[in-house]
């Protein structure tokens, strides 16, 4: 495994890749068509689903309708998937540059006709023999090539078009009509560019087409020596170079394999026929078997590595999802959603691991340890199935487990790797993150964070998700200790903490507000009070029998029918009176008092539980607080206890406060005190119930 400088300077390279446009355009271009994948994977797996039951049933039900439904979606899919590729690839290529102009809104649009047409002349759709074949999975390279030159070429000659385009076209007509009509000369010129190209080439080469020079090339690498072990493992050896650079490298070599390799088979069944042993190692089943086994570079082996050892849980989530199509080697999700397309982490063991499958393959049929294969199987198969049927053997079976388990170990120290790798750019972009929270928290209040059309938008998101996965196993609460002015601890204040599994504790206003937008604010509002409860005995063990626990409460929480029927449900277990509990209300400002919230209020307060108003002043609305006697405390807004020595007002207000409460038997405690000073003219002031940092920091109760 890669240490030190090594992996620096891996990482370094993976960042540098990944920030490349063309790695970029490819990769998004891959990840855009992912629903296509999907859904023919799917019609795929159900077509070709290896059981002889099932596949009579599909064959007779509904007269055969039922096998061509599924014949149609994979056909419109992957029947089809270098014409989405190269649109996709195409549209990714200009999101990524950026609109050519501000109000050229449908800027997209006119690459992907260029390049579409592009790719039709490559593909030479003028030929009369030209079907779908010529644009499925086979032309996936030519897609990526054509893709990205195509777009290149129209963005640029747009550039130098887009300011003439208002002396050609009639500013007098629709904008979007004109909009189309100025794409007419870059997309001409660029279909006339590549026609010129594709004629080039058919003259220089004697092809029909730059696709069909492709093909010759491919077919010209393998065209030495006689089918043996190099040639098989070159062809496994550029099959995953082909898949690393997002082209689906065993489409793109099936010309290869039907003419070297697939007649193995044939050859097998015939000698057994006449009495002979079996002599042909390589075979398609023998790849599909023994080598692709989940799909290209083995990837049921990064599958299981992910599962069993990758603390990532959006890999994990990954792996989950794509693990159904991977049993039946159908592995695009995996590959581009990983990713592992142009990931030079990845790179090494998507290719040595089918290489080392590959060989002992070869090495256990060579030396008599498992049969030949003699038995025509479906690539779909999943594993040990696939290997018993192909070889009809239990030790067909036995070498797929062999070559999993090694897959497993060389996928796993990278997939750790990965793992090392993503926590670090996380806590980054982490860290970016809370910084322009904490600058701009003011403003924030009034917005959406996972609304945001930027990085921080897309960060809240995923942190959103993660704190609500999360919401019962990372409630983690600090007790800040309350004092009177005896010194004795009358109580704590029970303070959210969320525990990140990467990111450690992370600010508490940023995890309300995004339990808020993410609508669960209730949810993690009473997880708080399960934990506060179920912290109690520590609590109490550590700051003293008598004092009393305050859990904070949104102003729209606590006001709901759903809090008091969970107030109802825990005092029917705990009794409040005895366990001096309280809650503290914050958010007063969205605090309404009318009848039904003033009652739930009462029958919250008549369950045993004591009631605060945090950040209170001499403001209308505090002072609305106090007319239905709902409330037990009264916690001094900050800023009073803060401007105590800076401004005389503030003497006066909590003078003022204080006389009121005792008037109305209402307790009044100052928050933020940080010295006696402030302490002692606290309490000249009448106040004489304190918390902050000249008593204590909020602690944590399991480290102590």
């Amino acid at each position: 495994m890669l240490k030190g400088n090594s992996l620096n300077k891996l990482e370094k390279l993976t960042d540098k890749l990944e920030n490349l446009t063309i790695v970029r355009t490819v990769c998004s271009g891959l990840l855009n068509i992912i629903p296509i994948l999907i859904i023919g994977a799917f019609a795929l797996i159900l077509q070709t689903f290896p059981v002889t039951a099932y596949q009579n049933f599909v064959q007779k039900f509904a007269g055969g309708r039922t096998m061509a439904f599924l014949s149609f979606v994979y056909s419109a899919t992957f029947g089809v998937l270098s014409v989405y590729m190269t649109m996709s690839i195409s549209r990714a290529y200009i999101h990524l540059k950026g609109d050519i102009k501000s109000e050229d809104i449908n800027s997209d649009i006119g690459a992907m006709i260029a390049s579409l047409i592009s790719f039709f002349i490559l593909a030479g759709a003028y030929l009369p023999e030209f079907s779908t074949d010529n644009v499925g999975p086979k032309s996936m390279f030519l897609a990526v090539i054509t893709g990205i030159g195509a777009s290149t070429l129209y963005y640029r000659l747009n550039i130098i078009f887009s300011k003439r385009k208002r002396r050609f076209f009639s500013s007098g007509a629709d904008k979007e009509f004109n909009q189309m009509l100025s794409y007419i000369v870059p997309v001409a010129l660029t279909a006339i560019i590549f026609a010129l190209f594709n004629l080039l080439i058919i003259y220089a080469f004697d092809v029909d087409s730059f696709r069909m020079l492709l093909v010759e090339i491919i077919n010209k690498i393998f065209s030495f020596g006689k089918v043996g072990f190099f040639k098989g493992f070159l062809f496994v050896l550029l099959s995953s170079l082909l898949w690393f650079f997002g082209i689906h490298g065993s489409d793109t070599l099936e010309s290869v394999m039907q003419q070297y390799f697939a007649p193995g088979l044939e050859a097998n069944q015939t000698a057994v026929a006449a009495g002979s042993a079996p002599q042909s190692i390589l075979t398609k089943e023998f790849f599909d078997c023994f080598v692709l086994i989940g799909g290209c570079g083995s990837a049921i082996c990064l599958l299981i590595a992910i599962l069993a050892f990758s603390r990532n849980r959006a890999r994990r989530g990954l792996g989950i999802s794509a693990a159904v199509p991977m049993i039946f080697n159908i592995n695009e999700m995996m590959v581009f959603g990983l990713p592992i397309i142009f990931n030079p982490i990845m790179l090494i063991p998507f290719i040595t691991v089918p290489l080392v499958c590959y060989s002992i393959a070869y090495f256990a049929m060579s030396v008599g340890l498992v049969p030949v294969i003699t038995h025509e199987v479906a690539w779909t198969t999943p594993v040990i199935l696939g290997g018993f049927h192909a070889t009809g053997s239990v030790a067909g079976s036995i070498l797929q487990v062999v070559n999993v388990a090694i897959g497993v170990l060389i996928y796993t120290p990278f997939v750790r790797m990965l793992d090392k790798r993503d926590e670090k750019k996380y806590i980054e972009e982490f860290s970016s993150f809370i910084d322009y929270f904490r600058e701009n928290e003011q403003m924030i209040n009034g917005v959406r964070l996972i609304e945001q059309k930027n990085v921080y938008g897309e960060f809240a998101k995923v942190l959103c998700a993660e704190i609500e996965h999360g919401l019962k196993d990372n409630v983690v609460l600090a007790y800040q200790p309350q004092y009177n002015y005896d010194g004795k601890c009358v109580g704590v204040e029970a303070l959210l903490r969320w525990n990140h599994p990467i990111y450690g504790l992370i600010y508490p206003p940023v995890v309300v507000k995004l339990a808020e937008e993410g609508n669960f604010l209730p949810e993690l509002e009473e997880a708080v009070m399960l934990k506060a409860i179920s912290d109690r005995e520590k609590v109490l063990e550590r700051f003293g029998k008598d004092i009393k626990i305050s859990v904070n409460v949104t102003g729209n929480t606590i006001v709901t029918d759903r809090y008091l029927a969970f107030c109802k449900k825990l005092a029917s277990k705990y009794d409040f009176s005895k366990m001096n509990m309280g809650l503290e209300v914050t958010e007063q400002a969205a605090l309404s008092f009318d009848q039904r919230t003033i009652g739930i209020i009462r029958k919250i307060k008549d369950l045993g539980l004591a009631l605060s108003i945090d950040d209170f002043s001499m403001g209308q609305t505090s002072i609305n607080y106090l007319k239905e006697n709902l409330f037990d405390y009264i916690k001094l807004d900050g800023s009073l206890v803060k401007g105590l020595f800076k401004n005389q007002n503030c003497k006066e207000i909590i003078l003022s406060i204080s006389k009121l409460a005792e008037h109305l038997s209402i307790k009044v405690l100052a928050e933020y005190v940080e010295t006696k000073e402030q302490r002692d003219t606290l309490h000249e002031l009448g106040c004489d119930l304190y918390q902050g940092y000249l008593y204590s920091p909020a602690v944590f109760i399991k480290d102590e």
